[in-house]
C-alpha cells in the first residue's frame, strides 16, 4: 500500500535514514510514498532518483537537492499566477 504524505512533511521522513546514504537507497526506501503537492502528488522515490547528488550526509541536504527536482504542480496554491501576464 502507498503510504501519502505532504511536501511539507518529506524533511521528517528523511530524518528515519541513516547517514550518509545513497541516492539509490534513499529512492528505494520512498519507492512506495506518494508526496502531495499543492497541485498534484508524484512518487518520492522517483523524485529522488532524480537528484544531483550521489550521497547525502544528513536530511537537509536531501530535502534541499529534492527541492531542485519538484515539478511546477509543487510550488505555490492551484491557479497562482507569478504575475507575469
Amino acid at each position: 500500500m502507498t503510504e501519502r504524505v505532504k511536501l511539507s512533511r518529506a524533511e521528517s521522513l528523511f530524518e528515519d535514514l541513516d547517514y550518509p546514504v545513497t541516492r539509490d537507497d534513499a529512492a528505494a526506501e520512498y519507492a512506495d510514498v506518494a508526496v502531495i503537492f499543492a497541485d498534484g502528488e508524484a512518487n518520492l522515490g522517483e523524485l529522488v532518483s532524480e537528484v544531483g547528488s550521489d550521497a547525502f550526509h544528513g536530511p537537509d541536504e536531501l530535502f534541499a537537492e529534492l527541492q531542485n527536482v519538484l515539478p511546477i504542480e509543487a510550488v505555490g496554491e492551484p491557479g497562482q499566477s507569478e504575475g507575469d501576464a
